[in-house]
């Protein structure tokens, strides 16, 4: 049998070894040189591939593949943000109590991306949002790459207007340039430690979008800039300082191969108990859970919930120095090449946790089963949010109500205002 089919590339960043030796583990396959078939882990454009309407592909009930057929609507980064505004919109107009403003117009609990704008096509809501604040900084990114490819900031008009230039478009009103790009709101005042920025890298694991059910993976890591961060306008062009993508700090001089500039997500968390104090650290990580679970809710409508699919995506967090999480983005392909020992050892076995989640207890896998695995399955994931058990307890009914109590993920939500959050799996 097969659980990912096809005569396809590799992902180019995952290690064949790791994985083979995954499926050796299992009993599925007897790995040689002689053999002339094998299992696949597919790469995004392959899965489009396979989900075409032209090739005719059908998958059996033994095979599953590790993307849904539309994950873009996720991991590209302006369709990401067009699905949380539609989403925010829809629960304004049902009178949902999560799509509260303050006084300012501001969300009060969906306000977790930054300010963003698509361009070509945004260009002039862009200006007129810049001018209210012309000393603000802007990151420009293009929508389909990723390792920090392409990125850089701009504080002035006249640079979007040379990028457009040198980007050969013709006309912001338009749609005629070769790529889009979105343009955010820098932050600026990301938290520091060792007066260096970074952001968090963190696995979830989504089984099933209708019901929702997905899983959190507690070995995430943090990933460090190399050069310490300063919002001076002379740095804007020194990558080192802003991004902390490891395709981009590897070719720095202060790159250290050893620790590979990462520390884990339970050292982070032991560093901001130790320095801020375990509530407000434990507010933390509920909201970055709290913004996991509303960006993939608000994705679940449009996601094409193919019962052979499964996908394992990489969130990036900044947090800033007021302790609040920011989603910048969310990977279809997150990096599973191992720069140091550790990085190798987490791989590893999430590669192993995630395939044990898809195909519990390494039988032959069938489609057609429920998805929810017995917890000794679950390795070092713990579900994050379970859409069928929250409706069957009423939950999600009765959210006007709710004190901010949690079941399915750790701490109380409180604002400074002592408000209590609402929340959609408590």
């Amino acid at each position: 049998f097969r659980i990912m089919a096809g005569k396809v590339k590799w992902v180019t960043d995952i290690e064949k070894s790791v994985l083979i030796n995954n499926f050796e583990k299992r009993g599925w396959i007897q790995v040689s040189e002689s053999e002339d078939w094998n299992f696949y882990w597919m790469s995004v454009q392959t899965i489009r591939n396979v989900f075409s309407v032209e090739t005719g592909y059908r998958l059996s009930d033994d095979q599953i593949v590790n993307h849904f057929p539309n994950h873009y609507e996720l991991t590209r980064k302006d369709l990401m943000v067009k699905n949380i505004k539609r989403y925010r919109k829809e629960l304004e107009k049902e009178g949902s109590p999560l799509a509260e403003k303050d006084e300012n117009g501001k969300y009060i609990y969906l306000d977790f991306v930054p300010v963003t704008f698509m361009l070509p096509a945004d260009y002039n809501l862009f200006v007129e949002e810049f001018r209210k604040n012309p000393s603000s900084t802007w990151i420009m990114k293009p929508c389909g790459k990723a390792q920090g490819k392409g990125i850089f900031l701009i504080n002035k008009l006249s640079q979007i207007k040379k990028w457009s230039r040198d980007s050969k478009t013709s006309s912001f009103v338009s749609q005629s340039s070769k790529e889009a790009y979105v343009i955010s709101l820098y932050i600026n005042n990301p938290l520091l430690i060792g007066g260096k920025k970074f952001d968090l890298r963190l696995y979830v694991l989504v089984s099933t979008y209708r019901p929702l059910r997905c899983y959190m993976y507690k070995l995430g890591f943090c990933r460090f800039c190399t050069v310490k961060y300063t919002p001076s306008t002379s740095e804007l062009d020194n990558m080192f300082v802003h991004l902390t993508n490891v395709a981009i700090q590897k070719h720095g001089d202060d790159y250290n191969h050893i620790h590979g500039g990462k520390w884990t997500v339970s050292n982070l968390r032991l560093y901001l108990e130790s320095t801020r104090g375990k509530e407000v650290t434990s507010k933390l990580f509920d909201e970055i859970h709290w913004i996991i679970v509303q960006s993939l809710k608000a994705v679940a409508p449009v996601m094409n919930n193919d019962k052979h699919c499964f996908e394992c995506y990489g969130y990036d967090i900044i947090i800033d120095d007021k302790l609040k999480p920011w989603l910048i983005e969310v990977n279809a392909s997150p990096s599973l090449t191992s720069s140091t020992a550790n990085d190798r050892i987490l791989k590893y076995n999430l590669i192993n946790d995630t395939l044990n989640i898809a195909v519990p207890n390494g039988e032959i896998p069938d489609c057609k089963w429920n998805k929810s695995p017995p917890k000794e399955a679950l390795g070092n994931y713990e579900v994050l949010y379970d859409e069928e058990m929250a409706q069957s307890d009423g939950l999600d009914r009765d959210l006007r109500s709710r004190s901010g109590q949690c079941s399915a993920v750790k701490g109380n939500r409180t604002r400074d205002s002592g408000k209590p959050v609402l929340t959609t799996w408590k």
